[in-house]
């Protein structure tokens, strides 16, 4: 076994979602939002350090680490737990954040997640957005998503990740799933060729570039499902980001073209709650509609927050809304609210 072995250990039993590592300090787990140092390790020596992550890499990761100073992949260690792997470089030496991945799938309701979020699975076609910072649960989300889909439809599921988090056995859907760097050359390959694989859903990790986002916006557009994410905070904000991305002679055709395919934005916190046992979703949702697909054409996003708020009967609702709500339910504390809480603009 790795050498990290123990310390992966340690991460999974006290309930860790992330374990850090860097040369000069002892390990930090990230405990219900926290960030925990393992006092009883010694402190990482660069030697240390490049034991446990070198011993975890493949020969051809180890080549592309070396070339690039940074590399995504995941590990999956019998009896203990799957785990995103993200290596770097910084000033002291080597350095790493692994994401502790749950063994199964939560479903939507395991996740405590609004009832309207139901509705994705039974989508057609078009582009749902999962968005918020790193950490804040989108992977998850969208894994409970496809597991319903999985689970209770006959449809071909094709996911194009950077790298494969949680693991889909086929249930009622045919399922693949591949991994940037190792079954494909990058996301934009993986997704012409999902194109012309008679894919009825296609999962995309994360939209990173234009011919990414312009493939996901054909994908829609072409009568498949598309869920995909982004690191950006709230609704408007995430198509203001979508659109910015192409050059102004383009944004208006984009623009239409968003208008016609999105079905869903969901922008995603996750927070500690008021017993500091655990951590809850917050989410701010927007599902299009003709006024919203209006405001997109006519370069209006700006006053889409006042559509969800007047639209709570169809399951839209702000962040305002959302941290309130959770604070009324004696959820979360007014304090942990308030550091979530969007500025008004």
């Amino acid at each position: 076994m790795p050498s990290i072995t123990k310390l992966l250990r340690t991460a999974k039993q006290y309930g860790a979602s992330d374990i850090y590592l860097s040369v000069g300090a002892k390990p930090a787990l990230r405990i219900n939002g926290d960030l925990v140092i393992v006092e009883e390790h010694e402190i990482l020596t660069k030697e240390i350090t490049e034991n446990y992550l070198l011993e975890i890499m493949t020969e051809k990761q180890k080549k592309k680490f070396e070339e690039t100073s940074d590399l995504d992949f995941s590990i999956s260690l019998p009896e203990i737990a799957r785990f995103r792997v993200n290596v770097f470089v910084q000033r002291k030496g080597i350095g790493a954040v692994l994401r502790v991945i749950p063994d199964n799938v939560n479903s939507l309701d395991d996740l405590h997640l609004p009832d309207c979020l139901k509705k994705i699975p039974h989508f057609l076609n078009g582009l749902v957005l999962l968005t918020g910072p790193t950490g804040c649960g989108k992977s998850t989300t969208l894994a409970a998503i496809i597991n319903e889909i999985n689970k209770n439809q006959t449809k071909h599921i094709i996911t194009i990740e950077d790298p494969i988090e949680y693991i889909h056995d086929n249930q009622k859907s045919y399922l693949e799933q591949r991994e940037v760097g190792t079954h494909t050359k990058n996301f934009q390959t993986a997704l012409r060729a999902a194109l012309r694989e008679d894919t009825d859903v296609i999962l995309i990790g994360e939209m990173r570039d234009l011919d990414t986002i312009s493939l996901a916006l054909t994908a829609a557009e072409t009568g498949h499902l598309v869920l995909a994410t982004l690191h950006t905070s709230g609704a408007a904000k995430s198509l203001d980001r979508i659109i910015d991305v192409f050059p102004a002679a383009q944004q208006n055709q984009i623009r239409t073209q968003v208008a016609e395919t999105l079905k869903a934005v969901v922008w995603q916190n996750l927070l500690k709650t008021k017993d500091g046992k655990g951590r809850v979703a917050a989410c701010e949702i927007l599902f299009a509609n003709h006024a919203i697909s209006n405001l997109i054409r006519k370069n209006q996003n700006f006053q889409i927050n006042s559509i969800i708020e007047t639209n709570k009967q169809l399951g839209m609702q702000t962040m305002r809304s959302a941290l309130s709500d959770l604070v009324k339910a004696d959820i979360i504390t007014t304090e942990e609210a308030q550091k979530y809480m969007p500025i008004e603009e």
